[in-house]
C-alpha cells in the first residue's frame, strides 16, 4: 500500500518531483524523462507511469525555462517511438512461440485471426488513439505485435501517433499550464488526464461488448 500511495503522490505532485530534480541534478532530468517514457510505452508491465500528466507539466516547466522545450520534444518522441516499438517486438516475438501450442487453452486459433485481421484494418488508428489512453497505449503495441500486424504499416502509425501525443501535450503545457487558474487546479486537471480517456475506453469496450451479443443473439 505504501508503494502505491508513493506512485500516486508522484503522479498527482509531479510538477513538484520534476522541479525538485531540476533543481539537483541539472540536465540529468531529461535523461529521466526519457526513461520514464520508454519504459511506459515499452515494457507491458508498466503501465502506470505518468504519462499525459508528464508531458503536460514538462511543457509547463519548458514554459518557464527551466528546460528546453526543442530538446524534451525531440528525447521524449525518440523515446516515445522506441518505446512503441520495444514493446512490438516483444509481441511479435513470443506470439508465435505461443501460438505453436496450437492443442493448448492459451491458443484460440480464431481469436488470433480476428485479432489480426482487425490490426489490419483499424490497427492505424487504434495506435495512435491508445497515445492518448492510459493503459491503453501500453498494451496496444503488444497486441500489434502479437496480431503479426505488418511492420511498415505499425511504424507509420507509430511515429504519427507520438508525435501528436509528444509535441501536442507538451505544447499545451508549454502555453497553458503557467495560467493561474490551471496551476491552481493541476491536480484535478491530472486527474481528468487520468480517468476521462479511462472512462472513454471503458465505455467503448461495452458497448462494443454489447453489440457482439446483439449480433450473436441475431444469428441464434
Amino acid at each position: 500500500m505504501e508503494l502505491v500511495a508513493l506512485i500516486l503522490d508522484f503522479v498527482l505532485h509531479i510538477d513538484r518531483y520534476l522541479e525538485t530534480f531540476v533543481q539537483t541534478y541539472g540536465a540529468w532530468v531529461y535523461a529521466l524523462l526519457f526513461l520514464i517514457i520508454f519504459v511506459e510505452t515499452g515494457v507491458v508491465v508498466m503501465p502506470f507511469l505518468p504519462g499525459d500528466s508528464l508531458l503536460f507539466v514538462v511543457g509547463a516547466m519548458c514554459g518557464v525555462g527551466l528546460m528546453s522545450y526543442p530538446v524534451v520534444v525531440s528525447l521524449l518522441l525518440v523515446a516515445a517511438v522506441a518505446g512503441n516499438q520495444c514493446n512490438y517486438t516483444i509481441g511479435r516475438y513470443f506470439g508465435p512461440k505461443v501460438f505453436q501450442w496450437e492443442d493448448s487453452k492459451f491458443f484460440n486459433k480464431r481469436a488470433f485471426n480476428q485479432a489480426h485481421d482487425f490490426y489490419e484494418k483499424y490497427g492505424g488508428i487504434t495506435i495512435v488513439a491508445a497515445r492518448f489512453m492510459p493503459f491503453l497505449r501500453t498494451f496496444a503495441p503488444f497486441v500489434a505485435g502479437v496480431a503479426q500486424m505488418t511492420r511498415s504499416k505499425f511504424t507509420f502509425f507509430d511515429v504519427t501517433g507520438g508525435a501528436l501525443w509528444v509535441v501536442g501535450l507538451v505544447t499545451v503545457g508549454y502555453f497553458f499550464g503557467n495560467i493561474p487558474l490551471v496551476k491552481t487546479h493541476l491536480e484535478k486537471i491530472i486527474w481528468a488526464m487520468i480517468l476521462v480517456p479511462g472512462l472513454l475506453v471503458f465505455v467503448g469496450a461495452w458497448r462494443a461488448r454489447r453489440k457482439a451479443q446483439t449480433a450473436d443473439a441475431a444469428k441464434a
